[in-house]
């Protein structure tokens, strides 16, 4: 959409396999900041604190624009891409048969990107009834 605010953060180097991290990205993709920031603070994963740190990222960088309402934004998008493997000489895992394999670090490349959500820009008030229609009133249920 033309004149939509986005803002990102990213973590580059992060100390966690990818595909550890990706299954924390996919439990905040969509929601709203203030549920994301909640959800990572009481998710038991390492990548959950990592994740929480890029989420506060991106809204002190939309903190920097005044016309943003903070808690009107919404995690657009939260990735977990590759980084490189971790180790300048690599050791090596005894595997069966007299073979070795080498031990892998790898690390992550976690991305944010917060937008407003569209309900809370439009701002607009609930449709009143059109002419002639009668709205229906609801009269409370008696307590027994």
């Amino acid at each position: 959409m033309a004149g939509e605010k986005v803002f990102r953060a990213l973590h580059r180097y992060a100390p966690v396999q990818p595909r550890k991290a990706r299954l924390v990205a996919t439990l905040v993709r969509g929601l709203p900041v203030n549920d994301a920031l909640a959800t990572l603070q009481h998710t038991p994963r390492r990548a959950a604190y990592l994740f929480r740190k890029v989420v506060r990222s991106a809204m002190a960088n939309a903190s920097n624009d005044p016309e943003v309402d903070l808690n009107a934004l919404v995690v657009q998008d939260a990735r977990a891409d590759m980084g490189p493997l971790l180790g300048g000489r690599p050791r090596w895992r005894p595997r069966a048969m007299g073979r070795a394999t080498p031990i892998l670090k790898r690390t992550s490349h976690l991305f944010i990107v917060l937008g407003e959500s569209e309900a809370r820009r439009t701002r607009r008030a609930p449709a009143a009834p059109a002419q002639g229609q009668e709205q229906e009133e609801v009269a409370p249920e008696a307590v027994e």
